[in-house]
């Protein structure tokens, strides 16, 4: 892990992964009608992607048309926090096996599972990710 003189480190790909696996909400970032858009999502991590359920709608059709999508997750308490950003491209699973694999990963939605009966999965171009300390004094 490399400190950076602003009290932030940045944290090598592996850790990223721990991280995002340990927590079930993050950000879809997307371009609806060449404006951004984010979304909250619920997901899960399955093999170094990211895996979450949505309905027909505007995020469906938004990661159909426009492939390329952030993906962000953070954390924070007292003492630190810390920020992972995947880049990379998204895509609607449609076969039997594709969603047979996805419903492995145990995506459950905040709303009535009928209504988000689509799997999306992050496929990573980049993961990025940064830990700040809070109150590290910065040096002039």
């Amino acid at each position: 892990m490399s400190v950076s003189d602003e009290g932030s480190n940045i944290l090598p790909v592996h850790e990223c992964w721990d991280l995002l696996a340990g927590m079930s909400l993050g950000r879809l970032v997307t371009s609806v009608d060449g404006q951004p858009e984010i979304f909250p999502v619920n997901y899960a991590v399955q093999r170094r992607t990211v895996l979450f359920r949505t309905a027909e709608g505007t995020k469906l059709v938004s990661t159909a048309i426009n492939h390329r999508v952030l993906f962000e997750v953070d954390d924070h308490n007292v003492v630190e926090g810390w920020s992972v950003i995947i880049k990379g491209n998204a895509r609607s699973l449609r076969t039997y096996e594709e969603i047979e694999d996805a419903e492995q990963a145990q995506v459950l939605p905040w709303t009535k599972p009928s209504e988000k009966s689509h799997y999306v999965r992050i496929i990573p171009e980049t993961v990025t990710g940064r830990r700040f300390r809070f109150g590290v004094p910065v040096d002039k």
